[in-house]
C-alpha cells in the first residue's frame, strides 16, 4: 500500500491517521496501547494516509499491522493531537493526527508487527497517564468523563 505524507507547504504539519482501539471491560471502556518501535514509548496505532483508502480505512490498516486488531471503525473523528515524528538524530517532523475510534472484535496472536511491539490493554485513565503527547491525554480522560462517545 502506498502511504503518503502529502501536504503542500514545508513545515506545515503533516497528516496521520490513528486507531483508538477499544474494548468494554467490566463495564468500563479500555483502550489498547502498543509501544513505538524508536522508543518504546506508548502509542496509538498510527500512520500515513493511503492511496484508496480514507483516513477510517487507513486507520483500520494501522491498527492490524501494528495491534493485531479488526472491529468496527467509527468514521467520525473523536479528536486530534499533534506531535513530532523522530525522523532521525537532528530531524523531526510536525504531525497531525485525526483519531478514529475503533470498537475491537478481535486480537490476532499473529499480525505483521508482532515481533517489533508490545500492546497492553489500560483504563481510559491509566493510559492517559501512558502517553506522552498532551492532546492524546485530554482526549482519553474526556473520555473517562464521557465527554467523547466512542460508539
Amino acid at each position: 500500500m502506498k502511504r503518503s505524507q502529502f501536504n503542500q507547504n514545508e513545515g506545515d504539519p503533516r497528516s496521520q491517521v490513528a486507531a483508538l482501539c477499544w474494548r468494554m471491560h467490566r463495564d468500563r471502556v479500555e483502550v489498547l496501547l502498543i509501544t513505538s518501535r524508536d522508543t518504546g514509548r506508548w502509542v496509538l496505532p498510527k500512520g500515513w494516509p493511503m492511496e484508496g483508502h480514507d483516513a477510517p480505512g487507513a486507520a483500520v490498516i494501522e491498527a492490524w499491522e501494528e495491534a493485531g486488531v479488526t472491529g468496527a471503525i467509527n468514521p467520525t473523528v473523536i479528536g486530534l493531537f499533534g506531535y513530532d515524528k523522530v525522523m532521525g538524530p537532528h530531524e523531526a517532523l510536525p504531525c497531525m493526527v485525526s483519531v478514529f475510534g475503533l470498537r475491537v472484535a478481535k486480537l490476532s496472536r499473529q499480525f505483521p508487527e508482532r515481533k517489533e511491539r508490545r500492546r497492553k490493554w489500560f483504563g481510559v485513565e491509566i493510559a492517559a497517564r501512558k502517553v506522552a503527547e498532551p492532546e492524546l491525554r485530554a482526549m482519553l480522560r474526556s473520555i473517562a468523563k464521557g465527554a467523547i462517545v466512542l460508539a
